[in-house]
C-alpha cells in the first residue's frame, strides 16, 4: 500500500531508520490504550519497518528477552521469550507455539526522510505529554 508523502499531524517519531537493523534489534516505545500506557516496538524485516504492541497473544507479557531483542536467533521470526510463541514479523501472525493462529496487535508504521514514525490510530493513541 502506497503511503502519502506528507505525514499526518499525529505522527510520532520513533527512531532513525538505520536504528532498525534487518532481523535485528528493535526499538521500544509507548502507546496509550484506553488511558493505560502499553509498551510497543518497531523492527525491520525484509526491508520494511513493522510495529506491534509488545504483548504476546497468548498472555499479555512483553516479548523481548532483553530490551529490544524480539527476533529469535535466525532473525526470521519474532519470539516471545516467556512462552516461546513464534510470530511472522511482517504480519504478527503466530505461526508456532501456544497461541498459533492469533496475532500481535499491529501498529501503523511509516518511514520518511531517514526516520521511522508511528501513526496513532484508534484504539492506540499517543500518550499525553507530561
Amino acid at each position: 500500500m502506497a503511503e502519502d508523502k506528507a505525514l499526518p499531524m499525529q505522527a510520532r517519531r520513533i527512531c532513525a531508520a538505520d536504528e532498525l537493523a534487518e532481523g535485528g534489534r528493535g526499538v521500544r516505545f509507548v502507546v496509550d490504550v484506553g488511558g493505560r500506557q502499553v509498551g510497543a516496538f518497531a523492527v525491520r524485516y525484509e526491508g520494511q519497518a513493522h510495529g506491534y504492541l509488545n504483548q504476546c497473544a497468548h498472555v499479555p507479557m512483553e516479548l523481548d528477552w532483553q530490551e529490544g531483542h524480539f527476533f529469535e536467533s535466525s532473525g526470521l521470526y519474532l519470539m516471545c521469550a516467556t512462552h516461546g510463541a513464534i510470530y511472522s514479523p511482517d504480519s504478527g501472525l503466530c505461526v508456532g507455539g501456544p497461541c498459533r493462529g492469533a496475532s500481535l496487535a499491529k501498529l501503523r508504521i511509516v518511514e520518511r526522510d531517514g526516520a521511522v514514525f508511528w501513526i496513532p490510530e484508534p484504539p492506540y493513541d499517543a500518550p499525553a505529554a507530561g
